[in-house]
């Protein structure tokens, strides 16, 4: 049974949500503020429910922290805000958010997106180890590195960069890799792939790899040491 941390400052909708996971089968924390969240990270969750708008540190800053830090970076966010608008899901995603709720919303598409990212977040059977271009992702130790140097990526990126190489020299739409990476049930934009697509090539910068991953013009992506 996964357990999701509630982090929202408005006891009621804690209250609703709560209710509504418990109903779907969860184990649910709650935490009023950025601090209470920090100490509730103690008993482990599967996953946060992150309001943006909080006490103090706000959740987009919360958010960023925890992508930040190697201790909590694997841990899947679910940003929750009022803020519907495509330029606050894009900022909100551009934290390292796994994915975006717009209030108000349905508790059944709450689960809906709850269960997506957890299923993103657990991957099954997969190809142990892939190198190209000498870009290596070694699946087992959840690794990529290049020439002995390890290349730090947040899980939508690293997601994204396996399934890349294992289908490396095809080129995808925007809205084909929404479904493969993304999964076809969670609702974000396609301007959401040019976010993480642009941060994976930063990351790989490091090691001067950016080059393999090539836009490829009226399409999308694609990569390919050609």
């Amino acid at each position: 049974m996964a357990t999701i941390l509630i982090v929202d400052d408005e006891p009621d909708i804690r209250e609703t949500i709560r209710f509504a996971l418990e109903e779907g089968g969860f184990q649910v924390l709650e935490a009023g503020h950025a601090d209470e969240a920090r100490k509730r990270l103690s008993e482990h969750p599967d996953l946060i429910l992150l309001d943006w708008m909080l006490p103090g540190r706000s959740g987009l800053e919360l958010a960023a922290q925890l992508k930040q830090s190697p201790r909590t970076r694997m841990i899947p966010i679910i940003m929750v805000s009022a803020r519907g608008a495509e330029e606050d899901r894009v900022k909100g995603l551009d934290t390292g958010a796994d994915d975006y709720i717009a209030k108000p919303f349905s508790p059944r598409e709450m689960i809906a997106r709850v269960n997506a990212v957890l299923r993103r977040s657990m991957p099954g059977d997969l190809t142990d180890q892939i190198e190209i271009g000498g870009l290596r992702i070694d699946n087992v130790s959840h690794r990529v590195s290049a020439g002995g140097k390890i290349v730090d990526l947040a899980p939508t990126e690293y997601r994204l960069l396996y399934f890349f190489m294992t289908h490396a020299d095809r080129a995808f739409s925007r809205s084909q890799l929404l479904d493969q990476v993304w999964g076809s049930h969670v609702y974000v934009e396609e301007r959401t792939v040019d976010v993480h697509v642009r941060r994976l090539r930063k990351a790989l910068e490091q090691t001067g790899h950016e080059q393999l991953l090539q836009t490829v013009r009226g399409v999308g992506y694609r990569f390919s040491d050609q």
